[in-house]
């Protein structure tokens, strides 16, 4: 178990882009020059990953960096969020998966005309992307950004095997790897991940944004039709099976024996194919009217509001930013032994083993109780996010960081 003393710390060991928007000056640091930095991601689309190195962009000092977000996709919901506040965002377009030759080539062009004095990767497929072109970047700084704690491989397919792998054997090249949780960085090493250059930077959460609000609280109750009466449980994140929407599905199916009055509530989009098992499954369990799917949200501080207590019932997680969002909103948690999770809900929730539907089901009933017992334990959960997984402190830390390799 990882201690308090530890939490919240860094831990040591447009379509195309003209020489004009980007022919940087070649003075040397020190010299007056801001510290080119180019993020690269797959896209911008509504994600955890996404909305941290979205808040890190916007919050990083303008006057020491110079921000370009280069993404393998256009349309993500967040690339205005990040145009509006004068980042540049520029789409690479790719065509598809197999898209590589042509994609490849315009990315090389395009950080030859920034010249980056660090290039900051976000997940396994552009970390891996990076690395490759390295060679033609030998001035550049290289940072990988590692999200997850654990993957069963055996649930994804061969790309991702093959990746996951490469990634591994790859893990030398990067001057810096930063992971999001303390169980991310531990299962990597376990894994044969390069122990040297790794750090520990936790998730932040912009508290003005995420905060108690009664009145989104009872606008998204009326769009979900959710009577004022009802508990509602909710379990926030994509329909992905390392969330592990049968076991919350499966604790439902418990919980409304005693209390049927409690609802449900999965907010997140998937694969097509995954969604219709997950509501199969439900109309199984005899939960067809006690659990809504909202798909993706825009307006996620109104989806916390509108819940009583938030789940997360993942076999493998970093730092969620699910739990830690919920949390600053006011919302308790029940959340699986995963990860950071016990970190970051602390006294202010309940923790409960993986894949164990009973022990979810009891973990709710606990919740409720101390609900009950300590009417300001919302108010208690949002505090120790504040103190604990602030963005200033996401964005500080990273800030350090990314300037020694300058």
């Amino acid at each position: 178990m990882l201690t308090e003393t530890t939490f919240g710390s860094v831990r040591m060991e447009p379509t195309s882009l003209t020489s004009a928007e980007h022919q940087r000056s070649a003075a040397p640091l020190g010299e007056g020059r801001r510290i080119r930095l180019v993020f690269l991601i797959r896209s911008l689309a509504i994600g955890g990953a996404e909305r941290q190195l979205v808040d890190l962009a916007k919050g990083l000092d303008e006057t020491i960096f110079d921000v370009t977000v280069l993404c393998f996709y256009g349309g993500g919901e967040f690339t205005q969020e990040l145009e509006d506040a004068g980042v540049t965002v520029v789409s690479l377009n790719k065509k598809g998966r197999w898209d590589i030759f042509s994609f490849v080539g315009q990315l090389t062009s395009i950080l030859r005309k920034i010249k980056p004095d660090l290039l900051h990767s976000y997940m396994t497929g552009s970390n891996l992307v990076a690395t490759c072109l390295k060679p033609a970047l030998p001035n550049t700084k290289l940072i990988w950004g590692v999200e997850a704690s654990y993957i069963d491989l055996s649930r994804y397919g061969w790309l991702e095997q093959i990746t996951s792998r490469a990634e591994r054997l790859l893990s030398k090249v990067p001057d810096l790897v930063i992971f999001n949780s303390f169980a991310g960085l531990d299962y990597h090493l376990s894994r044969g991940f390069a122990p040297s250059a790794s750090k520990v930077i936790h998730n932040g959460i912009d508290m003005t944004r995420f905060k108690p609000d009664l009145d989104a609280r009872g606008r998204t109750r009326a769009a979900w039709q959710i009577p004022k009466e009802s508990f509602v449980i909710g379990k926030v994140g994509r329909l992905d099976p390392i969330k592990d929407h049968p076991t919350f599905l499966k604790a439902a199916s418990i919980a409304v024996r005693d209390r049927p009055d409690v609802r449900f509530v999965c907010v997140g989009g998937g694969a097509e194919e995954y969604s219709r098992e997950l509501r199969d499954l439900a109309t199984q369990l005899g939960l067809a009217d006690k659990v809504n799917w909202p798909g993706f949200m825009r307006d996620m501080t109104g989806a916390y509001n509108a819940l009583d207590a938030c789940c997360s019932s993942s076999y493998g997680e970093g730092t969620s930013n699910a739990i830690a969002e919920a949390m600053a909103c006011g919302v308790p948690c029940v959340v699986t032994d995963v990860g950071d999770s016990s970190l970051i809900v602390g006294d202010t929730g309940v923790v409960v083993p993986p894949k164990d539907p009973e022990a979810l089901a009891k973990g709710w009933a606990r919740l409720i109780e101390r609900m009950h017992e300590e009417p300001h334990l919302g108010l208690a959960a949002r505090e120790r996010i504040k103190e604990r997984l602030s963005l200033d402190a996401l964005v500080q830390n990273t800030s350090r960081e990314l300037m020694k390799l300058s």
